[in-house]
């Protein structure tokens, strides 16, 4: 199943643009379809084009968190966290430690 913004955004991708925001969104839709490994797979091109996007690591963190790699997700949110920190985005990090916390919790809870 995909979307015509899914399509639409594939489409700009394979006329050669690849950037971040593009990343981004394809991986926001992905995940919007309930497809996070695909999201996952978009999500890491994105903060690789862009290593100090901090709504990309946040993303990616869910997204690996969805597909069950819980220690990946803990990277990318701590990732993510020093990311935002730096950029002074205090939500963000406050967010994604949120979501860091939960995934220690499972991972301890699995040992």
């Amino acid at each position: 199943m995909t979307s015509p913004l899914i399509v639409n955004l594939e489409k700009v991708l394979a006329a050669g643009r690849d950037d971040a925001l593009l990343r981004f969104s394809l991986g926001n839709e992905y995940l919007k379809l309930n497809d996070p490994a695909v999201a996952a797979q978009h999500l890491n091109q994105a903060v690789s084009h862009d290593p100090a996007y901090s709504a990309a690591w946040k993303l990616l963190g869910k997204a690996l968190a969805e597909c069950g790699r819980l220690k990946e997700a803990l990277n990318a949110y701590q990732r993510g966290i020093e990311v935002a920190e730096k950029k002074g985005d205090k939500q963000a990090a406050k967010e994604m430690r949120v979501f860091a916390r939960r995934i220690e919790i499972r991972l301890s809870e699995q040992k």
